[in-house]
Parts: C-alpha cells; structure tokens; sequence
C-alpha cells in the first residue's frame, strides 16, 4: 500500500457505537477503534466489566469512532454513506484527517523508555539495554493488555512489592486480581513470591500475562477470576475505584491472616469511600500517593 493513510472521525452516542463500527468494516475500513468523546475532562467516563457489575458497553455517552482509509476520497464516501442512513441521526463527522507516514515499530519503541520502579527494581522493553544500576529486571513489551509500568498506579504497587519482599518473609501465595499484564503478578514472583494466581476477565490479558511470564522465566497460573481459591498472604488489585469498592467482600474474603491488601487505581478524592466499603473487613490506609492517584494497604489482623 503506498499513499498516505486518511483517518475518519465520527462522533456518536453509545447506542449507535456498535452499528456504526460494523458499518464501517463493511464498507472497507483498514481499522476501527472507539474512544471516550470526553476523555481527560470531568465527564471521562469508565468502562467496567468486573463480577458483580454489569457487562461493559460497546462505547461511551459520546463517542469517538475512528476509521482508518487509504484514501480521502474513501473516507469521505465512507462518511456520506453512514450519515445517509435512517438511524444515523445522531452521528456527525470530526474530521478527516491524514496519518503520517512514519516507521511505526521505531516510533512505539521510542515511546517506551525503561521505568525505574526502585534505583534496583526496573522494567525494560526488550529492545533496551537495562541500567547498569539495575539488579532486579523485569523485560516487558507494550501489548493488547493494560499495564506497562508507565503509569503511576503501577509504579507504586510494584514499589511497594519491591520494598517489602525485603522486610518480609516470602509471600506463600499471590493473588494478582485484574492482572492485565500480568506485570503486578510478575512482579511478585520476581521477588520471591510462589504459588501465584493471576485472574482477569478478559482472555487477552490472560495470553499476555502468560507470554510475559514466559518472557521472564518465572511461573504463575493465570485464569479467570473462578480460579482465585482460598486465602493468600498478598492480594493486589490495580483496577479502577467503583469495581475495588464492589469487589470488597471478595478479595478481603481472601486475605490470609496477617496477610496484606494492595490496591490502586484510586484518585485521591476516593479514599474515604474505598476506606468505608472495607471497613467491615479491614482498615485501609493511604500508602503512597503519585500525580493525584494513590496506594491504599491494609493488614488482615
């Protein structure tokens, strides 16, 4: 294919998210992703699909649905069409506008650096040298699952995992709840841990955990979250607040005593109403706090 690539941006509700990204497969679309009209502003809208709440939707209250053409005169015939449709009413187009020409594996490369999570503890894209002041490596690629290191949620469990396997006696078992990556679950067993279940709903995130596990030689099981059984001395949770608060019975339900709680995901305006949802089980604690996110822990007793 040669030529510049040409991308379609239509805005919609989230009924018709479905219908217009099936629409514009079968009218030749190169590719098709959806994102939230409203990201990054105060009406950024999460999307959950975690036990206990409902099934997550096809799109936001306003969405962005993003179409890539190889050409203007494809993109531009490709919008008059779905905007002559009956049920297109609520549809209406951004822009179309040229993608770049670039070497695209260079550039996502260059757009993940090393990221020290202690000045011992670093994780390091394949194509990187580690820093010669690493003693602890953890080799990780950006993938189809969430969890790369880069954000703040992550450093500080990692960081927290890291600096306790120090004062702690090897954790027996793990249970990294929403694993994504599997880069918390890692992480773990890169310290010591043993016997680790790694759980998420989406099967993706359990290929990805497995690859990165086999990528850096350390053994876990991951599933879905059916496979969490019994009580363990360490329980992370990296999710999002309103499924942490919902999930609250269930991952306090397998603390080990004594054992520890890690969860992140919070913002700092949440933590008295995760601090409230656990508070028939355990006393949670803000930990750690980083660029307005924080680390909140408890201690079975």
């Amino acid at each position: 294919m040669s030529g510049t690539l040409q991308e379609l941006f239509l805005i919609c509700g989230e009924d018709d998210v479905e219908t217009v990204s099936d629409a514009l497969m079968e009218l030749d679309a190169l590719a098709v992703s959806v994102e939230d009209a409203d990201a990054d502003s105060p009406n950024e809208q999460a999307l959950f699909g975690e036990p206990g709440m409902p099934a997550p939707k096809d799109g936001w209250q306003r969405s962005v649905v993003r179409a890539l053409f190889p050409s203007v005169a494809e993109a531009t015939e490709c919008a008059t069409l779905i905007l002559s449709q009956d049920w297109a009413t609520g549809v209406h187009v951004q822009a179309i506008q040229a993608v770049p020409e670039q070497d695209w594996v260079r550039l996502t490369q260059s757009q993940f650096a090393p990221v020290e999570i202690t000045p011992e503890f670093w994780i390091v894209p394949s194509w990187h040298q580690a820093p010669e002041q690493a003693k602890q490596v953890m080799r990780l690629d950006p993938g189809l699952a969430f969890g790369t290191g880069t954000h703040p949620t992550t450093r500080m469990c990692l960081r927290w995992i890291a600096q306790h396997a120090a004062l702690s006696p090897t954790w027996a078992r793990v249970l990294d709840y929403g694993c994504g990556s599997g880069i918390l679950a890692i992480g773990a067993a890169l310290h010591g841990a043993r016997q680790i279940d790694a759980v998420d709903i989406d099967p993706a995130a359990i290929i990805a955990t497995n690859a990165n596990a086999e990528a850096n030689q350390v053994t876990l099981t991951a599933a879905l979250p059916h496979a969490a059984a019994g009580e363990y001395p360490l329980v992370l949770a990296n999710i999002l607040a309103t499924p942490l608060r919902l999930l609250a019975p269930l991952l306090c339900a397998h603390m080990a005593h004594g054992g520890h709680l890690i969860l992140a995901g919070i913002l700092e305006r949440q933590a008295d109403e995760l601090k409230a949802a656990y508070a028939p089980w355990v006393k949670l604690e803000v930990s750690d706090s980083q660029e307005g996110w924080i680390l909140m822990t408890a201690q079975r007793t």
